[in-house]
């Protein structure tokens, strides 16, 4: 769907060179959701607003479906948008029109008869469960309804890609709940494949099918979202992580009394739901001190993670660590 190839975009004030994004390259399956995740700063959003050309890349090209639009004139790159819906962190409403208006606005630009955007547009509001605020404005709305406004707008057209550019960032836990599953909604009913950039793990655990890890402009990292809970490749990764998983605090893991050696376990599916470590116990002459832990619930299985201390003679927490890597689960020793 989406091959982005040596993409760079710097800008330059003076003397100054500011460089945004730094020669990406990744591929966005069609009918997938694709999280884009960093800090602020790590050049996401700029990614995102070159992919439908909002920002002109420097260097580098954009393929969408086979068709290189860092090459397109201003006419075809017109045409080529009305295929690429945009969401935003503050929805971008017309505060002056109501709700039907914003969601008839783009269907307007391109010259619908009046009956087929009425009909279009009530389609809309019964898909994102709106149709009782039809003739209330943006004003009169929470942020879980403006942005659900915002979704029907974006999808008027009937696009193949929907960006969405901190689409949940403004909302509080609940509502960005139930905007994932419209999302989700969305991309399995309507067949849209979706690009979310985000600094929130929450939003990647709960929706997105892969994610790329992004940093200083770089793309460091990308993985699936299983194997990234999994077994995360970069730092930058496993800090987002440890965000939501239970993870032991730094001063446990400090130097302070233990006796044993410290793991961290991970594992997927139905390893999460096994009874791994009673078996441990009974199988090998080793304590286990188990410090912290929690299964996360991702888009499509589950995750576990586990901070043991096992003590005991270093033959058998060997014979311990081999038995658990043979059960599928990913085994760090951190001291």
């Amino acid at each position: 769907m989406i091959d982005i190839q040596n993409l760079s975009k710097k800008y330059i004030s003076g003397k100054d060179h500011l460089v945004a994004v730094k020669n990406v390259n990744l591929q966005v399956n069609k009918g997938e959701i694709f999280g884009i995740i960093g800090l602020s700063g790590a050049g996401k959003s700029t990614l995102i607003r070159c992919i439908n050309r909002l920002e002109e890349p420097t260097e580098g090209r954009i393929f969408i479906e086979n068709v290189d639009i860092t090459r397109l004139d201003k006419e075809s790159l017109r045409l080529m948008r009305k295929e690429i819906g945009m969401i935003f962190q503050h929805f971008n409403l017309l505060n002056q029109k109501n709700v039907y208006d914003n969601i008839a606005f783009p269907l307007q630009l391109e010259g619908w008869a009046k009956s087929e955007i009425d009909k279009r547009v009530n389609e809309l509001l019964e898909y994102v469960e709106l149709t009782d605020k039809k003739l209330a404005f943006p004003s009169q709305l929470s942020g879980g309804q403006k942005q659900r406004v915002a979704i029907a707008r974006a999808i008027a057209n009937n696009p193949k890609l929907l960006l969405s550019d901190e689409g949940t960032s403004a909302l509080d836990p609940r509502t960005t709940k139930s905007i994932l599953s419209l999302l989700n909604r969305i991309r399995t009913e309507l067949g849209i494949t979706i690009v979310m950039i985000t600094h929130q793990m929450e939003v990647v655990k709960e929706v997105c099918d892969r994610v790329a890890i992004m940093e200083n402009g770089e793309v460091v990292e990308i993985n699936t979202v299983q194997n990234l809970f999994r077994d995360p490749k970069t730092k930058t990764a496993a800090t987002f992580i440890n965000t939501i998983a239970t993870d032991v605090e730094e001063e446990i893991i400090s130097p302070n009394g233990l006796k044993g050696t410290l793991i961290r376990l991970s594992y997927l599916g139905e390893s999460a739901k096994r009874p791994i470590i009673s078996k441990v116990i009974r199988n090998f002459n080793v304590d286990v001190n188990i410090l912290s832990g929690n299964i996360n619930k991702l888009h499509e299985t589950n995750v576990g993670h586990l901070i043991l201390e096992l003590i005991g003679n270093e033959d058998e927490i060997k014979k311990t660590i081999s038995y658990l890597q043979d059960e599928n689960v990913h085994v760090e020793v951190i001291q």
